[in-house]
């Protein structure tokens, strides 16, 4: 049985949040907070955010075994991005993409 949890419209550019992505792909649970709770990047503490919510469904909703889960697949995909306008000199603008990321998280167990 899997165990999923999507955090959706996450501030933080997918290119930033799959470099700590791929630093905790395949990792057991335990092993992967650990990794999550000493780096010091944003993108750390959103993914551990969503880490412990799937650890969490798996639990209530599955009766899973939390000591045996690994992240079976996650995955941070381009959300919508945030268009903004700066003004510029001579009357003119420049565009502003402001990202956003889909971070999905599936938990199985050994």
């Amino acid at each position: 049985m899997e165990s999923r949890a999507i955090a959706k419209h996450i501030k933080i550019s997918p290119r930033k949040a799959g470099i700590v992505a791929n630093a905790v792909r395949g990792k057991k649970v335990g092993i992967a907070l650990n990794i999550l709770k000493f780096s010091n990047l944003k993108a750390a503490k959103l993914i551990d955010k969503v880490v412990r919510s799937a650890v969490a469904n798996a639990e209530n909703n599955y009766n899973m075994d939390v000591d045996s889960l690994f992240i079976k697949r996650i995955c941070v995909d381009q959300g919508p991005r945030l268009k903004r306008f700066m003004p510029r000199a001579m009357g003119r603008a420049s565009k502003i993409l402001k990202p956003s990321s889909h971070i999905t998280i599936i938990l199985d167990e050994k």
